[in-house]
């Protein structure tokens, strides 16, 4: 207890200063165009790369500017286009239209309690950016309520205005299981020139919802939403050729290639030396989706050998599902993949993500700013009392939870300081209470903060959500966290029951061959019983007897259930400590013994498994021996952890060694940092970062239209030899 007994004191005198940076100057925002880089940009402003660095932290002195980005540029100066600018191409044309548009005239609007900034754009039908154009202030400071704003009135913008016609587009619906990657392949455009046409699609997120109305190029000739878009390819005929290997290499039938070709007809058949076209692709609405394919965004500098080798394909197999490629391979196209390629990347909402090592690609010129929101209950513990400091400690739960979180973030900052990354930190007591979250919220400007981590308790969590979705911050829930809460900036870091019986099954059903399977599930566990029947139809389920002071199972009905040829593995699904500890007594007790009056001298094999390993498991009067004998294998959201650096690093700081809670506090804050290091905008990153793992937790985020990031990560652990081991 000493470690939890010192973290008290320094929870006590924690304060940190918090730093302000006033800004009084005029600003520019500058559409990057293809071939631009931070130089040229400089000199066209009169000002210095350093200047530009300042107020755009997501770039990196050096990294290569990506067409369409938005940057804040100081100084008053208008920039000139180059004489060699682009024009005349749909994505320059509209995106000009919409982000170098001038105003005819302003208005003004005073801000009301409640309001964001993306409200006030939908009102107004502005951008963000226009809007920080004119309201400069905005770029330091969260929006106030009673701040009035100067909002840029501009003409209806016409797509006749910018020199396009209005029959090159049509309106696309959004069908069911599509996402932006599947519709941007299927229309041959690149996400950004999809933004330009549909302003109203966030830039931070990719959600897009059945039904969404969208802007989109017709392609030429026909309309995606009822037509179909043929592509041929010319064949020359080898020797020895016929219909049916036709047939099985290009999956035509023999009737339409001599539709195609009627000089086969004329000439009596196939013949060496003939050139013939052959369909190669079908384009079909509602075909090119998630269910059928992954899709891929080319990066700048990719080439062909890069691309064939990363995914295992050949270059005319590439070509075969993505026929633009005949053209180039040009960064921002997306390509679409067969669902079950499998190599060195991972896939997310169905798009590969390349992987990136957060540690070596930190940005230490970037300062993520957090805020803690713990119930540390310094006003109900008396500091100068250690003996009742720790009884208080040992009765609270959310006491010890904050206290062990806490300790593992200390950690876990220290080891940000001593990779170069400075962490501005604030940290409050929020006591458990809501009116003191409400307080300490209220007192505090949330959109200057990077994430909050906290609160425990579900009001005061949700109420933080509430407050921080105004300024797009994003919410840490470190523990489980149930709720009515649906809001896009909570990050529930703790994997729910749904995932973790989902992983069970799959471990399961992939390692079972023909063992017997048996579920022994309470009235409570119904669902999880059903979940395993749908798995596994032949399973056999063992009647529980419930009563008003028992509950348990027939041993001898058992018995007759078990296998004595192949292993048994034997569900237990209940969260009751008495029915599991029976259970468990009674599975040691046929676990490797003859059955004689059965099958002579063999002996039954019993595997104990669970999808919900809940704190029952966890009760004193279970025995670990006997759960070690039966292997029991089970889902965990964490895993025991190692002597390692953190470990060490959290020994020498406390005395002691982490519990869970320290090493969860560890994980999740570290990883929060990390991200933020690397692009100080969780939301964003969480696009294209995959799992992640530390030392006894990983993460993989994964958004649920607008109720939040949840994270998809969970081990499979096992006892044995009395010890526990991680399966997958």
């Amino acid at each position: 207890m000493r470690y939890i007994f010192n973290q008290v004191y320094i929870i006590g005198a924690f304060c940190l200063l918090v730093s302000c940076t006033a800004m009084g100057q005029k600003f520019n925002t500058h559409e990057v165009k293809s071939g631009e880089t931070l130089e040229s940009i400089s000199k066209m402003y009169g000002v210095t790369p350093a200047n530009i660095l300042q107020y755009n932290k997501e770039i990196k002195q050096g990294q290569q500017l990506r067409p369409n980005t938005i940057l804040v540029v100081p100084g008053a100066k208008t920039a000139t286009k180059p004489a060699n600018s682009v024009s005349g191409a749909i994505n320059d044309r509209m995106q000009d239209s919409i982000v170098a548009r001038e105003p005819i005239g302003y208005t003004t609007h005073r801000v009301r309690k409640k309001e964001t900034i993306f409200g006030i754009t939908q009102q107004y039908k502005i951008t963000q950016e226009e809007l920080k154009k004119y309201n400069t202030q905005l770029y330091a400071s969260p929006l106030q309520k009673k701040m009035e704003l100067r909002i840029p009135k501009y003409n209806a913008s016409k797509i006749e205005e910018i020199g396009l016609n209005e029959n090159d587009f049509e309106k696309y619906i959004v069908a069911p299981k599509e996402t932006r990657w599947s519709i941007a392949h299927k229309y041959g455009i690149t996400i950004d020139s999809m933004l330009v046409l549909n302003p109203g699609l966030s830039k931070t997120n990719n959600y897009l919802s059945e039904g969404y109305e969208l802007l989109m190029p017709k392609i030429a000739g026909s309309s995606v939403q009822n037509q179909v878009t043929q592509i041929y390819t010319s064949y020359t005929v080898p020797a020895k050729m016929n219909f049916y290997r036709l047939e099985q290499e290009f999956g035509v039938k023999s009737d339409e290639i001599v539709r195609l070709n009627p000089e086969i007809t004329e000439r009596g058949g196939l013949k060496e030396g003939m050139v013939i076209r052959i369909p190669e692709q079908k384009v079909e609405a509602g075909v090119i989706n998630t269910d059928n394919y992954i899709f891929y965004e080319v990066k700048q500098k990719q080439n062909e050998f890069r691309l064939t080798r990363k995914f295992g394909m050949t270059w005319a197999e590439l070509v075969q599902l993505n026929p633009d490629l005949k053209d180039g391979l040009k960064a921002g196209m997306v390509l679409k993949l067969p669902k079950d390629k499998v190599g060195d990347f991972e896939v997310k909402n169905s798009l590969v993500l390349d992987k990136v090592n957060l540690i070596d690609s930190i940005d230490v010129a970037v300062v993520p700013k957090v805020l803690f929101l713990l119930p540390f209950r310094l006003d109900k513990l008396n500091l100068s009392d250690k003996e009742a400091v720790e009884k208080t400690i040992d009765s609270r739960n959310s006491l010890k939870y904050s206290l062990g979180l806490y300790s593992g973030a200390l950690v876990a900052l220290d080891s940000l300081k001593s990779l170069g990354v400075s962490i501005d930190v604030k940290t409050f007591d929020n006591q458990l209470d809501l009116i003191k979250t409400k307080q300490i919220l209220q007192a505090e400007q949330l959109g200057g903060y990077s994430a909050i981590f906290g609160p425990l308790d579900i009001p005061s969590l949700k109420e933080t959500a509430v407050q921080a979705a105004k300024f797009n911050v994003p919410v840490i829930a470190p523990v489980p966290a149930k709720s009515d809460i649906s809001l896009n900036n909570v990050f529930f870091s703790y994997t729910d029951e749904e995932v973790l019986l989902k992983h069970m099954l799959d471990y399961a059903e992939s390692k079972h061959e023909d063992e017997t399977i048996l579920i022994i599930a309470d009235e409570n566990s119904k669902l999880e019983q059903t979940a395993i029947l749908k798995r596994f139809p032949a399973a056999k389920v063992v009647v529980v007897k419930e009563e008003e002071k028992n509950i348990g199972i027939n041993r001898d009905k058992l018995q007759t259930l078990l296998s004595d040829k192949v292993p048994n593995w034997v569900f237990v699904e209940s969260d009751n400590y008495k029915l599991i500890a029976s259970v468990v007594s009674i599975l040691n007790s046929f676990n490797n013994t003859a059955f004689d009056a059965l099958s002579g001298n063999d002996k039954v094999s019993v595997r104990m498994f669970t999808t919900d390993m809940n704190s029952a498991f966890e009760n004193e009067v279970i025995s670990n021996t006997h759960l070690s004998n039966l292997n029991f294998t089970y889902p965990s959201v964490n895993r025991q952890v190692a002597n390692n650096s953190f470990v060490e690093r959290y020994r020498k700081r406390f005395g002691d060694y982490p519990d869970r809670y320290a090493v969860r506090g560890f994980d999740l804050t570290f990883d929060l940092l990390l991200k933020l290091a690397y692009k100080n905008d969780l939301i964003d990153v969480s696009r294209f970062i995959g799992e992640t793992e530390y030392s006894g937790n990983k993460f993989n985020y994964e958004r649920k239209g607008v109720a939040g990031y949840y994270n998809q990560s969970s081990y499979i652990m096992m006892i044995d030899d009395l010890r526990i081991i991680e399966l997958e």
